[in-house]
């Protein structure tokens, strides 16, 4: 008898706190699906609004106003939509992409990446969403404003005018165009640095032999296992200045001082250095902080013109 009532009153329990998980989840699922707001329509959920907050609070690393969330949302849809009217519209394959590349900046590939944001309370559908609005964005105001946004060279004299180095600093005012062969001194994978360092004076040898780019690319291409890769060309405008640096320092003809990379040991024959005729580095610098400018200045009037024809409506008065 006593057992029989024991039983019935763990199956009681065991029925209430079913009971309980139930309604927890279905409060949960209500949550999620609770409206916050409608932009012209498209419904912004609870869930949409927490997994943004959360997303701006990983790259902050501080608590984000929930208006501030919301409006993040709001623009992003309405830039979308905007692009989409001018046929501007990346495709799952270049988002992907895009937030792949992202996690490979943080050293993650995109599996871990989801994982990241899902344990910091956001997704990986939130990112793709900021992801798809700035690429969309980016392409229809350069599109729609290129001639209003373009930076007159005159421009840019005067602003390096304005900005001139301290005394003892050389401006870089002419760019370079090099033409360069890579050349890998190869080490196995996994071999102990006792073989990179071996490498490393193999390298140190052929520097010291390697004269002109004529004769000096056969040679080391006969060399065991040296790999002699294709030409490239590169401007010192795109370079970042410690690489300029080295390069500016290497003879023409002769090789860059070796680097240890995941292949080897690589050098760069530097087998021609030419004036560009593009901006100089500290010109390209000054003209692309002057174009940054006006892209956002254009693209605050443009998002401020169509939240004003926007149908926004938001659930709860403080959101507006």
């Amino acid at each position: 008898m006593l057992q029989k009532n024991a039983r019935r009153r763990r199956s009681a329990i065991a029925t209430v706190l079913f009971a309980a998980l139930t309604l927890c989840l279905v409060a949960t699922l209500a949550r999620a699906q609770e409206l916050v707001a409608l932009v012209d329509g498209e419904p912004i959920t609870a869930l949409d609004l927490d997994h943004r907050s959360k997303l701006i609070e990983m790259s902050t690393h501080k608590p984000t106003p929930r208006k501030e969330a919301l409006d993040s949302i709001v623009d992003e849809l309405l830039e979308i939509r905007e692009a989409k009217r001018y046929s501007i519209d990346p495709s799952a394959s270049d988002v992907n992409d895009a937030f792949n590349t992202v996690g490979t900046r943080m050293g993650l590939d995109g599996a871990k990446l989801t994982e990241l944001l899902n344990k910091g309370g956001a997704s990986a559908d939130t990112l793709k969403l900021r992801l798809r609005a700035q690429m969309a964005w980016s392409n229809l105001v350069r599109g729609r404003y290129k001639a209003s946004l373009e930076i007159a060279d005159k421009d840019v004299e005067a602003a390096l005018e304005l900005h001139k180095p301290q005394e003892g600093q050389q401006p870089q005012q002419i760019g370079y165009d090099y033409l360069m062969r890579p050349i890998l001194l190869v080490v196995p994978a996994g071999s102990p640095d006792a073989a990179y360092e071996a490498r490393k004076r193999d390298a140190d040898a052929l520097r010291s032999r390697f004269l002109n780019c004529a004769d000096g690319i056969p040679f080391a291409r006969a060399l065991r296992e040296v790999a002699v890769r294709d030409q490239v060309i590169k401007s010192s405008l795109d370079l970042p200045p410690e690489l300029r640096t080295i390069l500016d320092g290497t003879e023409v003809g002769h090789l860059t001082p070796p680097e240890q990379t995941g292949e080897g040991i690589q050098m760069f024959a530097v087998c021609s250095k030419t004036a560009s005729k593009s901006d100089s580095p500290d010109k390209k610098a000054v003209r692309e902080e002057m174009f940054e400018k006006k892209f956002g200045a254009q693209s605050r009037r443009y998002l401020a013109q169509l939240r004003r024809q926007a149908m926004i409506e938001y659930k709860k008065p403080e959101d507006k």
